[in-house]
């Protein structure tokens, strides 16, 4: 429980650091400058298709005419640019999220490595595309037990429950598997894993919990639709300053336990060797590895 609270003030205490903010800010210029390359490209084709395929709606077509008469102007043309717009962002919003999200995890947690564990030894214990596959693998398991379980979200209590369990271990075993990739080994990694298999548990159904946080910008129906252009980057701003949360709660978690578990297993070779109790050893180790990475 302690290193559970500590790592996750110092997580809170690191979203505030400037290169954090730098980097949850990402996903809004990516966006702005997506966008505007795909409008300078393709936005009259797609306006014209969309008012196209509007037009071409029989029943609506006494509905555009009555709508004309109300209003001045071209009334298909503003709402196939507003059908675009509407359509587009999800698509640009998700591509974003992922192009970011694949740099931020290993550049957060390298963050907390300098800053925090210097000296911590890096063995290189997965590569990168051991850690994507694996990444995609879990997600289709996550997919599939959500697909599986959407008929029990029937029952009221169920849905508050299954959904965040099944995003919560998703977000555990990919993002503590990412956290250790750099400075653990495998036999290190698998170890970690198991012994401290709860808490990170719980760590990924509160992130999954905190994840939610936006849906309300998305679920604010009228509010959302008028405030629209000033809603949508206020929602992605929290996707990614929830998504540098958690994978900051990941790493001080997971590389203090790592660091722990060495401190623990270098005096078990020195009491081996010298023949000595090792109770009192463990117990003076345990406090040089506490003081050693208490700083931030």
């Amino acid at each position: 429980m302690r290193l559970l609270l500590d790592s996750f003030w110092r997580a809170v205490a690191y979203c505030m650091l400037p290169r954090v903010i730098v980097l949850s800010l990402l996903p809004l210029g990516l966006m702005v400058v997506l966008a505007a390359g795909l409008g300078y490209f393709y936005w009259d084709s797609a306006v014209t298709w969309t008012r196209g395929a509007l037009d071409a709606w029989p029943l609506l077509s006494s509905f555009w005419a009555w709508i004309g008469r109300l209003f001045s102007g071209d009334v298909t043309f503003a709402l196939a640019s507003l059908v675009v717009v509407f359509a587009a962002t999800p698509l640009i919003v998700v591509v974003c999220l992922l192009i970011v999200a694949g740099f931020m995890a290993p550049a957060l947690t390298k963050l907390v490595g300098e800053r925090r564990f210097p000296s911590l030894e890096q063995k290189k214990g997965a590569s990168f595309f051991g850690s994507v596959a694996r990444s995609l693998g879990v997600t289709i398991l996550a997919l599939i037990a959500l697909v599986v379980s959407m008929p029990l979200w029937l029952i009221p209590p169920l849905v508050l429950i299954l959904p965040p369990l099944i995003w919560g271990w998703l977000t555990y075993r990919v993002m503590s598997f990412d956290a250790l990739a750099e400075h653990a080994s495998p036999e290190e990694r698998a170890a970690l894993l198991r012994a401290h298999r709860l808490p990170l548990l719980c760590i990924g159904v509160l992130c999954g919990y905190l994840g939610a946080a936006p849906s309300i910008v998305w679920a604010s129906g009228l509010l959302f639709a008028a405030a629209f252009f000033v809603l949508v980057p206020i929602a992605i701003w929290i996707y990614t300053l929830v998504f540098a949360f958690s994978a900051l709660w990941f790493a001080h978690y997971c590389l203090d336990a790592l660091a722990r578990l060495r401190a623990q297993r270098a005096v078990a070779e020195a009491s081996a060797a010298n023949g000595t109790t090792p109770a009192l050893e463990a117990e003076e180790a345990s406090k040089a590895a506490l003081s050693q990475w208490g700083s931030p």
